[in-house]
């Protein structure tokens, strides 16, 4: 019988392995894009479906505060996953795959960035959200994994992790993101001003 703690220390052993085995400079330019943004007050927009939902709504917050701990000197960010009304509204009359690339297009201005989290890379709301940010001269990054998908190659900056594990994708958009966030507060007395 296999137990429980067998099988999160194998999760733990397979994400470890992610880690350890990552080129991680092909996060600078998402750092470097993050500190632009904090420094010219321009907009992070983050988006994705089911978890990856989830994590854009939890990152656009530590973005927000967490980042400075100074109400008032955060990032701004924006989740267009977190309107449950806009998100419906926008199913509704335009459909599914078009809902976050709508909301992008209003509120949206050339020199903002967008992060997009996607396992796959192929989801179709997503893959029309990165080609309206091309449009608009957004700067946009895509946090995946699997192969990548077709957002690898729309994505300005694609942040690819090739692993074939939906809850380990989903942990890596996290985890890149947490670190980003701890980097970005050890900078913080450069934006408090």
């Amino acid at each position: 019988m296999n137990r429980a703690a067998d099988t999160v220390r194998d999760y733990a052993t397979r994400l470890g392995a992610v880690l350890a085995g990552t080129d991680w400079s092909m996060v600078e330019p998402l750092g470097d894009a993050l500190v632009r943004c904090w420094r010219t007050r321009r907009t992070v927009f983050l988006a994705g479906n089911g978890g990856s939902a989830g994590n854009a709504n939890h990152l656009a917050n530590d973005f927000l505060y967490p980042v400075s701990k100074t109400v008032g000197k955060g990032i701004r960010t924006h989740a267009l996953t977190d309107n449950p009304a806009k998100l419906t509204c926008l199913a509704n009359d335009e459909g599914y795959e078009a809902a976050l690339a709508a909301q992008l297009a209003v509120m949206a201005e050339k020199g903002d960035v967008l992060i997009a989290f996607s396992g796959s890379g192929n989801s179709p709301n997503i893959l029309r959200l990165l080609e309206q940010a091309r449009r608009m001269e957004v700067e946009s990054f895509a946090i995946l994994g699997f192969d990548g998908g077709r957002a690898k190659a729309l994505a300005d900056h694609p942040i690819h992790f090739a692993v074939d594990d939906m809850q380990i994708s989903e942990d890596l958009q996290t985890i890149t993101c947490h670190a980003l966030v701890q980097h970005l507060y050890a900078r913080r007395e450069e934006f408090s001003a």
